[in-house]
Order: structure tokens, then C-alpha cells, then sequence
């Protein structure tokens, strides 16, 4: 759809300056003959071949960097009349292995027929001389997959439907897309995840498509237990889905109810019982169902097999700590340590400077000592990596791990080819979501340990389900809650105040203008979103780096709850960016502007390159010709083709979910009352605790009180704790 004030301008692409082959992001310059310069064009256009002639339909708007230019919304392919036209038009290499002498003997035999001779009537290319069946049919094919997805982009967006979502359909159905969708738009639910069925419902609202109620009533259903898993639950109650479908897609009840139960029979979603909602049923999406039923039955099948105790007493444990890693564990860590060894499943939880790693490190070195094979992991590879440090063993993502498998999407490991291991150690175990845990707990043998290490108080996993907290409060799994700061953390204000905000108690807030006292936590009042900003950036370009000696870039991280406003991920990105390089090397992106130098999170799991999401690394080459940019993550190399860009993200300021399972020397955090849904007592926790040797609070005392007051984070709904108890 086009809105009012949009305006169309016929011409031709004279430059792509960058196209993205996986969405088709387009930034181009454009030759009109009502335009005296050439415009500066953006929008989502597959396969733009300069001398193509379009109709273009959009808005003015000005970019602050590369100021006033044409943003596309429709564009119609002005196909040539004339003989020079046509030859100039199939010149433009659209069609693979056409080339120009070919081009030639097609325009002489055709002339101004040529291209509706392609279209419609194929089987007459072979009548001109070097055109076999195989090259005619090669033509016909480049012609039609060219032509197909301008036409399925088109189509997308008369109905009103994002053109970002082109390649994901193309993805899904080729060339018959449109055709796919004109027929069956529900398909299109079950195809292709989280977008599927917003596609499909605003292609039955928007055109005339004949729509099978009954097939949108379950669509729907399954679309929204799919939300409900990406915002953390495992389920829905049955009466808030049957509402959610009347209130926000306007389906009957009566139509809901039949769905629901027409889903169960065919096993898509399981319609059950689970504690507190014995009353109004929980419906799972089939899979996470599955996974919660597996972890506490193979969790509870572990627990149920005896564990012959080592035979080793406190003296022993402690001369073998001793030996080994040169530390003396503590009475309470001992006893920690004899627990552990004495149960075949277990967690340990406990705040900064309680002593978790000293406690892995130890029972690894014990575990050692018995001559048990142990394995150790962590949910990211950031986390992976401090584990391995810290650990002096090696360690792995839990991916790796269990084998994953980047072709079939699945992994190798599971009940039926185990993980060879007397014990598992997983570290950041608040991270690991419930498909992870279903998958590791497949994998490994009942007859062996797990340990599982981390912060119950930090952010949930990403993925849906609490499965630490959970196993917590189950009351089954043996817990060993840490509660004693040792002495030499116990002087930080970092950990003092962390474990304030734990217990929602006011912080030690020396209120300052400057951090030029060389304590390790400040926090500087300012009143307005716009200060809060300008004082991040002093901070990280002026104050700290003089003043402590931290590289503005490497040792400095702006963590912030949101992505948008003043004080979000985005702007503070390229206000940070602006002062902090300088360099005039660099590619516009559809995330916005890369250079050399720049400071870059990769923001999706991609084990052919060795690199997860999450991992921050430095743009070290940008190369114009090769298209490619390569950036150094931590001595490993990895090299992007610009049509991958999207990979990757700025990474001055990032989320402070995205910070989870990472230590920065130093972090700067806005507390602002404008973030006020995301002002949180566990969102300020982990936010202080990624902090190693310095910490920076930036914005309002009122701000901090309400994150503070505020431990009622949305509840996740899930059975785990439930299904573990009543085992």
C-alpha cells in the first residue's frame, strides 16, 4: 500500500550502491528526467541491474547522514519498446549465462518481439542459431525467477505486507510463491515461522481471497502460543487464548474452542492439567510439551539412581584443592563440594563474589582427581570461553557440545549416542531455555552427573521456560544456594551494591559529576534524557579513559535496557560511533553505517564461521572491490560478504540482555524513568554484575528507586516445577 503524500518518478538505476540478497535492502542512485541531479533511492528491490528502467512510487525523507532521499514503497518494471532498449535491457545480466553476442542474434531474429517471445511463446528460441532445448530453457528460467519475485514483492505489498519479508517466502516456496499464496494463504502459517500467519491474515483482510474459517481459527491458535513462547512461556491458559483470538484477530469463540480441539486430535498442541491451572487448562504447542515432560522424567530417573559417595572426607577434598589450583576452599565451599560429589544432579546459585567459579573450578579438579571424564559448557560462546579460562579445562557452547548439525538443523547427540561423560558442568545455567535443556538432558547417560552453575536472580533465557529457577523451586533438585561474599569481594562496591539490588535495598550512591575519585561505582544524577546521553558519551570518550585508563572501545561497554529513544541501543550507537571513529572508510547497511575500526556484535549463532551471537569483535578491513569486510574477534578473523551485513550490529551500546554471560572492565549504564516497562530490579542486577572493575550509573535517583521496588518481572508460565514435584 501506498500512503497519501507518496509520489511516483519514472527513470533508471544509474548505481546500486548496496543490495542485500537475502532481504533485497536496496540503496541505489537514480536518474530521472524530472530531477536535475541524481537521487539518492532506498527501499527493497530484488535484483536492481543498472539501465533498468522503473516506476518508482514512495517519500521524501532526509537521512541526517546522507540527506534528502527517495524512500520506495511499490515499483513497476517500465519494460522497453525499442530494439536498442530490449538489447540494452537483457544486457544487463539478469539472466545467467546470456551474454552479449547471444543478446544480439536474439534482438536480430526478434526485434521489438523479443521479450514477449521470451515470456510467452519459449519454444521459439531455438530457432535462432547456439539456442538448444537446455539454453532455451535456461533463458525461460531466468526470465520467470526474475520477473516472479518483483512480481511476488509487488503483490506483498498491495496487501499492505512488509517487502522484508520477500526472501523469507521466497526461501519457502521459489518461484510459485505467489501463486502458492494466492491459493492457499494459511499455508503460509505452518511454513514459515512467526511471520506465516501475519502474512496470511493480511492477505485474506486486504484482498478478495476466499478464507477457510476453520483454518484460520487454528492458525491462529498456533500463532499465538508461538508469541507466547518467544515472550518466555511454555503455555497459554486456555481461557486467555481463547481470548486473545476473539480480541486481537475477531474469531469467534465457538470457532477458537473447535480449533483447540481439532489441533489436539491432530497432536500439534497438547491440552492438559498443570498445577495451578488444574481448572483452566494449559495449552502447549506439542514440542514444548514434549520438552518439559522429558527434562523432569529424565531428571527425576537420574535423581533416582543411587550414586556410590567418593570416597574422600573434607581433608582430602581441601589438600586436593590445595594442590591443584594453589587455593584453600572455605568450610562452606567444602561442604558445597561433598554435597555435590554425594547426588547425581545438582545446582549451584548464588550472587557476585560468592565463590561459583572457585566451586567449578574446584569440582572439576576433584572430579579430575576420581578419575571421572568431565565435560564442561555454557550457553554462549563468550561464556564458553570465560568458563574455559577460568576453569583451566577445556569448554564448549552446549551446541557444540551435543554435535549440532548446521545442515539438518538437529543434533547429533542424543539418548541414543550419548554424550561420553561421568559428569557435566554447566556454567550460566540461567541462560539455557527448555529446548536446550530437553536436548542436553537427551544426551546424557542417566548414569552420570549434572551440575548445573549459575544466577537465578539474573535475566531469564531468551528462549521460552525458567528452567534453573524452576528446578530451584521445585524443591526435588539438591540446591546449594551461595549467600557468604568473601572478603576480598566483599570490599568492592560493585558486589555490595549488586547484592543490594538483590534484596531491593537503596544502593550506595555517591552522587558525581566526574568519575575522577577512582572508586569503582558512581552514579551521576542528570535530570533529562538528552543530558543522561551527552554524559554517556564523556564519559566514554573523556572522563573514564583518562581517568582509569580504559580504552574508550575495548574496555568500555554501554549496556541499556531498550533499542529505541534518546537513550537506546541505536542512537547512543551513533552518537558513540561519531566521536569515537573517525575513519572514512565505510558501507552503508541496512542497520546503518559500518566502518573500519567500529565496534560490531555479530547477532546470530553461525557455526560455519565460528562466531555466536552475542560475540563483539573490531572491524579491521573494509574492502569496496571484494565486497567483503573482516572483522578480528579476539584473534579469529572473520570475514562478511556485504549482502551479510545484517549479521551484524554496532556494538558501543548494546542490550543488557545481549551482555548476559559476558564481564566488561567497565560499564555504563542510562537509568532513565523513560525506560520505565523495563525498569526492573533483575534488569539492574545483571546490568551491575557484567561490570568487572568499574561501574557507571547515569541518570535519575527516582529511576533506580522504581527499578528497585519493581521484583515482579512478567511471571513465565510453566509446568517443569510442577511435573518435578509431583514426581
Amino acid at each position: 500500500m501506498t500512503s497519501a503524500d507518496s509520489t511516483t518518478i519514472d527513470g533508471h538505476i544509474e548505481h546500486v550502491i548496496f543490495h542485500n540478497d537475502d532481504n533485497h535492502y536496496t540503496i541505489a542512485k537514480f536518474r530521472s528526467a524530472a530531477h536535475q541531479n541524481l537521487l539518492n533511492v532506498v527501499g527493497y528491490m530484488p535484483d536492481p541491474n543498472p539501465g533498468e528502467r522503473l516506476s518508482v512510487t514512495g517519500t521524501w525523507e532526509t537521512h541526517p547522514r546522507f540527506g534528502r532521499q527517495f524512500r520506495i514503497q511499490t515499483f513497476d518494471v517500465l519494460l522497453p519498446a525499442d530494439v536498442e532498449g530490449i538489447r540494452t535491457y537483457l544486457a544487463g545480466g539478469f539472466i545467467k549465462g546470456l551474454g552479449a553476442k547471444m543478446v544480439d542474434r536474439l534482438v536480430r531474429k526478434f526485434k521489438d518481439r523479443t521479450l514477449d517471445v521470451i515470456e510467452n511463446h519459449p519454444h521459439q528460441l531455438t530457432d535462432v542459431k547456439g539456442i538448444g532445448p537446455a539454453m532455451a530453457e535456461r533463458i525461460t528460467m531466468g526470465w520467470k525467477d526474475h520477473h516472479a519475485v518483483r512480481s511476488l514483492m509487488n503483490f506483498l505489498q498491495e496487501n499492505g505486507i512488509k517487502t522484508a519479508y520477500c526472501a523469507r517466502i521466497l526461501k519457502a516456496y521459489g518461484t510459485e510463491a505467489e501463486q502458492i499464496l494466492r491459493e492457499d494463504p494459511f499455508r503460509a502459517a505452518s511454513d514459515i515461522p512467526r511471520i506465516g500467519f501475519m502474512i496470511a491474515d493480511a492477505l485474506t483482510r486486504y484482498s478478495d481471497l476466499d478464507v477457510d474459517t476453520g483454518q484460520r481459527s487454528r492458525a491462529c491458535v498456533l500463532h499465538l502460543l508461538e508469541q507466547a513462547a518467544d515472550d518466555g512461556h511454555m503455555f497459554l491458559p486456555e481461557a486467555r487464548l481463547i481470548s486473545r483470538c476473539e480480541d486481537l484477530f475477531d474469531i469467534d469463540l465457538m470457532d477458537t474452542e473447535t480449533a483447540i480441539v481439532d489441533l489436539s486430535d491432530m497432536e500439534d498442541i497438547v491440552v492438559t492439567e498443570v498445577g495451578e491451572f488444574a481448572e483452566d487448562r494449559a495449552v502447549y504447542a506439542a514440542p514444548l510439551y514434549a520438552s518439559e515432560v522429558d527434562i523432569a522424567r529424565r531428571l527425576t530417573t537420574m535423581q533416582a539412581i543411587p550414586l556410590a559417595p567418593p570416597d574422600l572426607d573434607a581433608a582430602r577434598i581441601t589438600a586436593e584443592v590445595v594442590r591443584r589450583l594453589a587455593i584453600k576452599p572455605s568450610p562452606d565451599q567444602i561442604e558445597v563440594i561433598e554435597g555435590v560429589l554425594a547426588h547425581r544432579v545438582a545446582v549451584i546459585t548464588g550472587g557476585p563474589g560468592t565463590g561459583k567459579t572457585t566451586l567449578i573450578r574446584s569440582i572439576a579438579a576433584i572430579l579430575e582427581t576420581l578419575g571421572k571424564q568431565t565435560l564442561l559448557a555454557a550457553p554462549t560462546g563468550r561464556a564458553a570461553r570465560r568458563l574455559a579460562d577460568v576453569a583451566g579445562k577445556k569448554a564448549s557452547t552446549i551446541h557444540r557440545l551435543l554435535g549440532y548439525n548446521l545442515s539438518s538443523g538437529c543434533f547429533d547427540k542424543d539418548q541414543d549416542n550419548p554424550l561420553e561423560a561421568d559428569a557435566v558442568i554447566i556454567d550460566e545455567a540461567s541462560m539455557v531455555d527448555a529446548l536446550l535443556m530437553y536436548h542436553l538432558i537427551r544426551a546424557i547417560p542417566v548414569t552420570s552427573m549434572l551440575i548445573l552453575v549459575g544466577d537465578v536472580f539474573q535475566l531469564p533465557s531468551v528462549g521460552p521456560g525458567n528452567v534453573l529457577s524452576d528446578l530451584i523451586t521445585s524443591g526435588v533438585i539438591h540446591t546449594y544456594e551461595l549467600e557468604r561474599i568473601f572478603r576480598q569481594s566483599e570490599e568492592s562496591p560493585i558486589v555490595r551494591n549488586a547484592h543490594k539490588v538483590r534484596r531491593g535495598e537503596p544502593l550506595e550512591l555517591s552522587e558525581s559529576d566526574t568519575a575522577g575519585e577512582l572508586s569503582e561505582f558512581y552514579f551521576i544524577q542528570q535530570a533529562t534524557p538528552e543530558k543522561v546521553t551527552e554524559t554517556i558519551i564523556d564519559m566514554c570518550t573523556r572522563h573514564i579513559p583518562e581517568n582509569f585508563g580504559f580504552h574508550p572501545v575495548k574496555d568500555i561497554q554501554v549496556l541499556t535496557p531498550i533499542h529505541n529513544g534518546v537513550a537506546g541501543t541505536h542512537s547512543l550507537n551513533k552518537k558513540l560511533q561519531a566521536v569515537l571513529n573517525t575513519s572514512d572508510t565505510s558501507v552503508q547497511a541496512p542497520g546503518g553505517v559500518f566502518k573500519t575500526g567500529d565496534k560490531v556484535m555479530h547477532l546470530r549463532n553461525n557455526y560455519q564461521k565460528s562466531v555466536f551471537n552475542g560475540d563483539i569483535g573490531t572491524i579491521v578491513d573494509l574492502d569496496r572491490e571484494a565486497e567483503n569486510i573482516r572483522v578480528d574477534y579476539d584473534g579469529n578473523i572473520v570475514a562478511y560478504h556485504f549482502f551479510e551485513l545484517d549479521e551484524l550490529a554496532l556494538a558501543y551500546a548494546i542490550s543488557i540482555h545481549k551482555s548476559q554471560g559476558s564481564e566488561y572492565p567497565a560499564v555504563v549504564l542510562p537509568v532513565i524513568t523513560h525506560h520505565y516497562t523495563m525498569l526492573q530490579r533483575n534488569l539492574l542486577y545483571t546490568a551491575l554484575t557484567r561490570g568487572k572493575s568499574l561501574v557507571v550509573l547515569v541518570g535519575s535517583a527516582k529511576a533506580v528507586s522504581i527499578a528497585l521496588k519493581n521484583d515482579t518481572p512478567r511471571r513465565r508460565l510453566s509446568g517443569l516445577s510442577f511435573r518435578l514435584s509431583s514426581a
